[in-house]
């Protein structure tokens, strides 16, 4: 299984209330298949911009669009960019993807949302969502850096300092908080406003 189904799997396993927001998910979900990508040479980086490497098939098929997304002419783009370009709806595919393999099982209704989809619903006691669990259970650094980041809670501090490949990786988690934490103020400033709009009908 890549980062990203594991993410996935263990934010469908977090209490409902305590779920993250599907926005910043999708966010760090691109991150992870960056962090993916950069452990398949896939992808190195210079600095924080984002290199592509040799085109080759990945194992999965999410993740192999992911690399043929890449930008493969200068100037690179920066991870930031690549987070908040291949980012949007990316919580649903792997959801939508995981369903589709069997690793999840539940119904869908669309008429609800994002997270309203799956709560009270029977997911599959699959091997891939077992070995998800464990690795989250593990406080593997990686996958704790990236469910941190939808929290909106530090990142890199959880990785190892011999861990390869660590000052790439540490980069990617960065982009990811800053991007989870910018789309939030968004959101604030967004309820904020539409607040301010009602009392004024209101007044």
């Amino acid at each position: 299984m890549t980062t990203a189904q594991d993410l996935t799997l263990v934010a469908l396993d977090v209490p409902h209330e305590e779920r993250p927001e599907p926005g910043g998910l999708s966010l760090a979900l691109a991150g992870a298949e960056a962090i993916d990508l950069l452990a398949s040479g896939a992808l190195s980086l210079d600095g924080d911009l984002v290199v592509p490497g040799p085109r080759r098939p990945e194992v999965d098929g999410l993740l192999d669009r992911a690399s043929a997304a890449l930008v493969r002419t200068q100037p690179y783009e920066t991870v930031e960019s690549w987070l908040w370009r291949r980012g949007p709806g990316l919580a649903a595919a792997y959801v939508t993807e995981l369903e589709r393999s069997g690793a999840i099982a539940r119904p869908r209704p669309k008429r609800h949302g994002f997270w309203r989809r799956s709560a009270g619903t029977d997911r599959a006691d699959s091997p891939a969502r077992r070995a998800a669990q464990a690795r989250a259970a593990s406080c593997e650094p990686v996958l704790a850096g990236l469910l941190a980041a939808t929290r909106r809670q530090e990142t890199t501090s959880w990785l190892r300092q011999d861990d390869r490949a660590d000052d790439a990786v540490t980069t990617v988690l960065a982009a990811v908080g800053e991007a989870v934490t910018q789309l939030e103020a968004v959101r604030l400033r967004r309820a904020i406003e539409d607040d301010a709009f009602d009392n004024i009908w209101r007044a």
